[in-house]
């Protein structure tokens, strides 16, 4: 039984790896151009890693015309005098804070972006939550998906970098080498029926459809249920060509699972079916397991070897198609998954989650 998991999960590599490959291929064609003005959304609540070159990265972008709006729901937000920093670095562009408290629905990332969009001046909003990191054509590339015809929404892919020891180096391989090659196999079969809260680019017109941000504010999973609702609509959602950065710094191992534990009860909400069936993701731990039943079976150390294999030759893709520089250690990638297939496994019971200091209910 193990090396027929085995044997799935190798068939799921094929697919994701020729999924790398393709997206490789489709970033080397060039991009339309656009110059539609753009308002972009920070929502932040407390300091992140490096929050300042973060939030910078959003400001130095090579584009004619955009608004910057830095959401926080608390006065006494400790990420304010970061904001505050970068607004006073560029004081030609047009950037501003908005602090607004009053609550809507359960989701208090929701909540911020309602605030922040009653000062929003143009028609093009992008949200990028405040661990992102972009270059100057961030905002050229995102954009110019809004040229091909009944495009409503864009997403991004995100690859991670590490800030710190091994959990963080481990948090970077769940992201390059499983999220994100998840992410383009489900694009195989055509536009995306979901954003990422790495980037959501929406026309106005396409969010005041589904009833503006209010309309997200009973989900966790904001970004998943912004693409979702778009696409029920008729909109189009894309996957954009940009990869953004993410900085990863988990202090320990501990904060690296409740994290992840995190994301996998929010993606089982919204997902159930196709979470459930994501162990096929994993075929390296079910090929080892089957080595360590029955050291002799050759069917076993032969599904262990193509396994291992395939694993290799997705990172090594990955790490091109998302143009990582350093990529963690190999060697980490059969620790990496075995607690992937822990954390998906835990994740299918259960109903907290634990976000910054609150904990919420996923139902």
């Amino acid at each position: 039984m193990l090396t027929v998991v085995a044997a799935a999960g190798i068939a799921y590599c094929v697919v994701a790896l020729a999924a790398i490959v393709r997206f490789s291929l489709r970033c080397q064609n060039a991009e339309p151009s656009s110059d539609a003005a753009v308002t972009i959304f920070k929502p932040i609540y407390g300091v992140e890693t490096e929050l300042f070159e973060n939030l910078c990265s959003f400001c130095e972008q090579d584009y004619p015309r955009f608004q910057v709006l830095f959401g926080v729901k608390r006065g006494d937000d400790p990420a304010i005098g970061i904001i505050d920093r970068v607004i006073a670095r560029y004081p030609t562009l047009d950037l501003s804070l908005v602090v607004d408290e009053r609550p809507v629905g359960g989701n208090p990332k929701v909540a911020n972006l309602c605030a922040m969009y009653e000062h929003a001046k143009h028609d093009l909003l992008v949200i990028a939550d405040a661990d992102m990191r972009v270059d100057r054509r961030y905002l050229r590339s995102v954009c110019a998906e809004f040229t091909e015809e009944g495009v409503g929404a864009a997403t991004c892919l995100y690859r991670g970098v590490a800030r710190g020891g091994i959990a963080s180096q481990l948090g970077v391989l769940q992201l390059n080498d499983q999220f994100a090659p998840s992410v383009l196999v489900a694009t195989l079969a055509g536009d995306p029926a979901f954003c990422l809260g790495s980037t959501m680019a929406v026309r106005r017109g396409a969010l005041a459809d589904i009833g503006g941000f209010a309309a997200l504010a009973p989900y966790l999973a904001d970004d998943y249920m912004l693409g979702a609702l778009l696409s029920k609509r008729g909109h189009r959602v894309v996957l954009s060509r940009y990869v953004v950065t993410n900085v990863v710094e988990e202090p320990q191992i501990r904060a690296l699972l409740l994290h992840e534990l995190r994301w996998s009860r929010t993606i089982r909400t919204v997902q159930t079916a196709g979470y459930a069936l994501s162990f096929v993701t994993f075929p390296l731990p079910f090929a080892l397991a089957a080595v360590a039943i029955d050291i002799r079976s050759g069917i076993a150390w032969s599904a262990l070897a193509a396994a291992m294999a395939l694993r290799l030759a997705m990172h090594e893709a990955a790490r091109r198609a998302f143009a990582i520089d350093r990529s963690p250690p190999v060697w980490l990638i059969p620790l990496r998954d075995c607690l992937g297939l822990a954390v998906w496994a835990a994740g299918l019971f259960g109903q907290n989650v634990r976000w910054k200091n609150q904990t919420m209910r996923a139902r």
